[in-house]
């Protein structure tokens, strides 16, 4: 067995203390103070939950241009780590001038990532603002930027990218139009697109059927929700709805035309009943396994600093949803994840070689 944690934020400061350590216990499956043999060295925060199951895979996720940037160091320090190069609709401004006041509320911005410690009890520092300043140059120099940075070899998707109209940071019009930019890119570079929607069901499901129209002449016609092999569309990327929390009904909709579904933590919760029936009637081939950590840990940890160890517990409530055996959904998912994420000529690093001894691990 092994996990393949599709969407994590290791790059992030709350990790500062124990990244390396937290990062080589993962991988290992094995209890953190091994590493050190019980030394009396730093100790990590928490356990890692990982039940003996190795977290072999990774990919790390950018939310703006500075962490899409540490992204890609960070992927550039792990083999084991892959990068995904993106802009947040929270901070679509870096990538699209917007020549009114930026910000819909600047008080409102300059409390949003202490608002988001606050509610995943996440200890966190003030910081500057840091879209004081920007002009409409920066903004063509982000996306020429994105573009190079998106090309690396490590990237194997964009994102995270889509509509955020909770914290609504920014205009509306100015996240449609850097959600529609990069997914652009994406279908440029011909990779795959991790979305975000938060509070904003029917325009993100508007977009994304827009997208698939404009990319094969057609509405959206029906696709198995049995399964099977997704047929692929020249200009309309795969797609994964990171986080999904909308209706069973969207997610038939977005199943119509081949996307994916990350599931995390949130489904563990005893309130979670929507996404536990979204869960229920997904194909496995669509569900893939997500931490968005050091956010979202799943029950019993609600509200502690979230690791991709942790998915264990999702992997055994999507099991216990499904009526399946948890080392199916770990086999299924992996499968899932490798068949997203590949591109042309991508051999994940060096990690191809050891998959033999990984799988019996």
């Amino acid at each position: 067995m092994r996990i393949f944690d599709t969407h994590a934020h290791y790059d992030s400061r709350q990790f500062n203390g124990d990244r390396d350590k937290l990062l080589q216990a993962l991988h290992g499956g094995i209890n953190p103070d091994d590493i050190t043999g019980n030394t009396g060295e730093e100790t990590l925060e928490g356990n890692t939950g990982t039940g003996g199951v190795p977290v072999k895979r990774i990919v790390n996720v950018g939310a703006d241009m500075a962490s899409t940037r540490t992204t890609l160091e960070l992927a550039g320090q792990y083999d084991f780590i892959y990068a995904a190069a993106g802009v947040h609709p929270d901070s679509a401004g870096e990538l699209i001038w917007c020549p009114e006041k930026c910000l819909k509320d600047e008080r409102e911005h300059n409390n949003t990532e202490n608002n988001l410690a606050v509610e995943n009890n996440v200890e966190d520092t003030e910081e500057e603002d840091p879209y004081k300043g920007i002009t409409e140059e920066i903004c063509t120099s982000n996306r020429e930027e994105l573009r190079n940075l998106a090309s690396q070899e490590k990237v194997v998707a964009i994102g995270e990218i889509g509509l955020d109209y909770h914290w609504d940071i920014w205009p509306r019009d100015i996240q449609k139009e850097a959600f529609r930019w990069q997914w652009k890119l994406a279908a440029e570079l011909n990779l795959p697109v991790i979305i975000h929607s938060r509070d904003a069901a029917e325009d993100t499901l508007n977009m994304i059927r827009e997208f698939y129209m404009e990319s094969t002449g057609n509405d959206v016609s029906y696709e198995s929700l049995s399964g099977g092999k997704r047929q692929e569309r020249p200009g309309f990327p795969r797609a994964v709805m990171h986080c999904y929390s909308y209706s069973p009904e969207h997610a038939a909709e977005y199943l119509k035309m081949g996307l994916m579904f990350g599931i995390g933590g949130v489904v563990t919760f005893k309130n979670a009943k929507k996404l536990k029936e979204v869960v229920d009637m997904l194909p496995m081939d669509r569900i893939l396994l997500e931490t968005d950590c050091p956010y979202m840990a799943p029950d019993p940890f609600r509200g502690k600093r979230n690791n991709s160890g942790y998915l264990t517990y999702v992997a055994g409530k999507i099991a216990e949803i499904k009526g399946m055996d948890v080392e199916e959904v770990y086999t299924k998912t992996w499968e899932n994840a490798e068949r997203f994420f590949a591109r042309k000529g991508n051999t994940y690093g060096n990690t191809r070689g050891s998959e033999k001894n990984d799988r019996n691990t």
